[in-house]
């Protein structure tokens, strides 16, 4: 007889935040392939981010996902995807004022 699989346990309802220095929320503009996405960040920026082994097996990211970078040190322009937000959690940035409603509507060209 197989093993039987253990249920992941319900992940803390906790929101996690960008608690360090180097962490942005972001939305997700363009796929770009290559484990490569476009994203536009609540400081005003663009940047060109990778999704991480672990984050790609795990779930999808689609365009107009709102996620958390954390920005490459020497380099400003890029990062990596460390977490994507659910629609629940999406209303609770907003509501503590993490997120700014525009960029919930992003369409291309907007900013």
């Amino acid at each position: 007889m197989g093993k039987k699989k253990k249920r992941r346990e319900e992940e803390s309802t906790e929101l996690l935040l960008p608690t360090e220095e180097g962490q942005v929320i972001c939305v997700v503009t363009e796929i770009i392939g290559a484990n490569y996405v476009k994203v536009f960040c609540m400081d005003g920026k663009s940047r060109m981010t990778r999704i991480p082994g672990k984050l790609r097996r795990r779930m999808w990211i689609n365009p107009k996902d709102i996620v958390l970078v954390g920005v490459w040190e020497f380099r400003d322009d890029r990062g990596d995807v460390l977490y994507r937000y659910s629609r629940e959690e999406k209303k609770k940035l907003v509501e503590q004022g993490y997120l700014d409603p525009k960029l919930l509507e992003f369409e291309k060209g907007e900013f």
